[in-house]
């Protein structure tokens, strides 16, 4: 009989080092090609143009950065985004309940 023990990890086995998805790549690569672009064309002659060229690339690296209990920052927003727009009613189907009776008897 084939028996198969799955470690608590598998999930992070799925993403790109173990730490982020292709979208997060994709979310820091366009920053820091923003901030390539900006080097480029600006010329920095204080501290202050140095920190608005730099500002892109720090945005996108603390957005994919991970946080405890969540994937990244980026996950936690959408997360909160999502319980914020869509409905608040939550239905709960259990072993226990079949159609919304408990015991065969209604509510």
């Amino acid at each position: 009989m084939n028996q198969y023990l799955i470690p608590a990890n598998s999930k992070r086995s799925m993403l790109i080092l173990g730490l982020f998805n292709p979208i997060d790549l994709v979310i820091f690569g366009v920053g820091a090609g923003l901030t390539l672009i900006l080097m480029m064309i600006v010329q920095a002659e204080t501290i202050n143009d140095v920190l608005v060229i730099v500002t892109p690339v720090l945005i996108t690296s603390v957005m994919v950065m991970p946080v405890p209990n969540h994937h990244n920052i980026w996950q936690l927003t959408a997360n909160i985004y999502s319980f914020f727009s869509n409905r608040r009613t939550y239905y709960w189907r259990g072993w226990c309940m079949l159609n919304g009776e408990e015991d065969g008897k209604k509510q």
